[in-house]
């Protein structure tokens, strides 16, 4: 899939279940909306990922996912097709994940799980 097509909503409903499934593998995490977008919580509180619907004119569907420092530089530099610097959360080294051009999802399940190690407690990321 091209980032430049808008995606339909049922193709949007697949990549959203795709990533939901990987977010929601963790312990205690939930699914809430926030800006009107999918985002996923440790706890409840502590957001780790949301999805990017087209946010503000964007040409992708995508994900901003957490990750720790100097990942959204390495990622964005070496793939750009695939990651980029989201707004708003960019500046906190957040990575962007375009998810409608074929991502490897096996990286993109590495990105939750560092992004969920960020927020999880250290108690229950033993688990």
């Amino acid at each position: 899939m091209s980032g430049s097509t808008r995606l339909s909503a049922a193709q949007q409903l697949r990549l959203l279940k795709r990533l939901r499934t990987i977010c929601l593998s963790f312990p205690e995490t939930s699914e809430r909306p926030s800006h009107g977008e999918s985002a996923f919580f440790f706890r409840e509180r502590r957001s780790f990922a949301n999805t990017d619907t087209y946010h503000h004119g964007a040409d992708h569907y995508g994900a901003w996912i957490a990750a720790p420092l100097g990942a959204q530089d390495v990622l964005v530099r070496s793939d750009p097709q695939h990651y980029f610097v989201p707004p708003y959360v960019g500046y906190r080294g957040w990575i962007g994940v375009t998810l409608d051009n074929e991502p490897d999802w096996d990286e993109v399940e590495r990105i939750v799980a560092d992004a969920y190690a960020l927020v999880a407690s250290p108690k229950v990321k033993r688990k």
